[in-house]
């Protein structure tokens, strides 16, 4: 059973959104994955363009799948594109290889499991997901 409960996944979708309203991002969407790939929690705020909920799930389960954050996927897929398109296709396409999937660990390093945020420059997405997670009092992991 997953680490990761409830509890810490509305509090990271909440402080996300948060973080990204004091520094007035455009509107997001917010999806949180435990370790098993199941889904824990999702918003997306008013305003969101219609398929963002479904770019910040690739995120998350990309960084999910292959245990790194999005960040680190979007390196891959400069460095080596061959490698992120396979694996992107063996995960059924849910992958988008840009910065904004986080993986949620504890202070042992276990994944717990990842975050994905769409709606802002993927820096800013990466940046409210980063609050979210430490406002859960977990530890994250971008990929850099």
């Amino acid at each position: 059973m997953s680490a990761l409960t409830l509890d810490h996944a509305q509090t990271i979708v909440t402080a996300a959104l948060k973080t990204a309203r004091d520094k007035g991002f455009k509107p997001l969407s917010v999806v949180v994955y435990d370790d098993r790939g199941a889904l824990k929690a999702a918003a997306s705020e008013d305003g969101t363009s219609l398929k963002r909920a479904e770019i910040a799930l690739g995120k998350a389960y990309g960084a999910l799948s292959l245990g790194v954050g999005s960040r680190a996927i979007h390196k891959m897929a400069t460095d080596r594109p061959y490698f992120v398109a396979a694996a992107s296709h063996v995960v059924g396409g849910l992958m988008v290889p840009v910065p904004g999937g986080v993986l949620i660990k504890d202070t042992a390093g276990a994944i717990l499991g990842a975050v994905g945020i769409s709606g802002d420059t993927s820096d800013n997405d990466e940046a409210a997901a980063t609050a979210g997670i430490e406002a859960a009092g977990l530890v994250f992991d971008t990929g850099a």
